[in-house]
């Protein structure tokens, strides 16, 4: 599968994973940030989201192989990895895969752990302005608010709006084929995958996806963790504290 990307500034190679529907361009403040220290930043799509394609499949496996096809088409021999939530998850899954090809790698706010499903209000909200004839961003909004009532995750869903003709609104994701496999996007990394190398686990200090218990998981996995929690951030710590966030990875990543 040949993923999208907006490949931003030269240097080191640095691939930023998106979370569950987001897109690479969800990261454009930071890999700008990133650029200006020296790394080419792949902002990249991950299937069924942003403008890669579409396919009814849809698991961590598929996603780690997808980035491998990247590497392969970006001629990537290695490059530092940073993946919020399902981005994390991928990388997680990517590092334990195909290890020598990941220099540095970060995880935010996400365990290796299994997550029931928990975005069945969003996804209805989604799906609502999906069977809706809308013509404006204002309208998707307001339909929006009757399943989400939080603005800022309001605005982060309707990034993926695109004028599909002059007329018409409609969504980049492939909502069919995420609903449809939703039961992949909490599971577990398998218990037998291991990465050695250096893993930075970056939590909002608010959020609950990773626990005082999932530590013991989270080394079994990835024995060369170190675990670092942002005050006043949620689960976006990335857009909630975006200067503390950061300094925090630039640091890892320098080392």
């Amino acid at each position: 599968m040949k993923l999208h990307s907006k490949i931003i500034g030269k240097g080191r190679p640095l691939i930023i994973l998106h979370g569950f529907l987001g897109m690479g361009d969800n990261w454009k403040t930071l890999a700008n940030q990133y650029s200006d220290e020296g790394f080419e930043v792949h902002l990249v799509d991950q299937r069924n989201h942003g403008r890669s394609p579409h396919d009814e499949a849809f698991s961590y496996e598929l996603l780690a192989e997808d980035l491998k096809d990247y590497f392969e088409q970006k001629s990537l021999d290695k490059a530092c990895i940073i993946g919020h939530s399902m981005g994390g998850k991928t990388a997680m899954m990517f590092a334990t895969m195909f290890s020598k090809k990941v220099e540095k790698l970060i995880v935010v706010d996400i365990a290796p752990k299994y997550y029931s499903p928990h975005h069945q209000d969003i996804l209805q909200g989604l799906s609502a302005i999906s069977n809706a004839e809308l013509t404006s961003r204002s309208d998707a909004d307001e339909l929006l608010g009757k399943y989400i009532k939080i603005k800022s995750v309001r605005q982060f869903l309707l990034k993926n709006l695109y004028w599909k003709t002059k007329e018409k609104l409609a969504l980049r994701m492939n909502l069919d084929a995420l609903k449809a496999n939703i039961d992949e996007l909490g599971k577990s990394i398998p218990n037998n995958l291991t990465y050695d190398g250096d893993v930075l686990f970056i939590k909002g200090e608010n959020s609950d996806y990773i626990l005082e218990d999932d530590h013991e998981m989270i080394s079994k996995h990835f024995k060369n963790n170190t675990i670092k929690v942002i005050s006043n951030a949620g689960h976006w710590v990335h857009a909630e504290q975006r200067k503390t966030f950061f300094e925090t990875s630039m640091k890892f990543l320098e080392v």
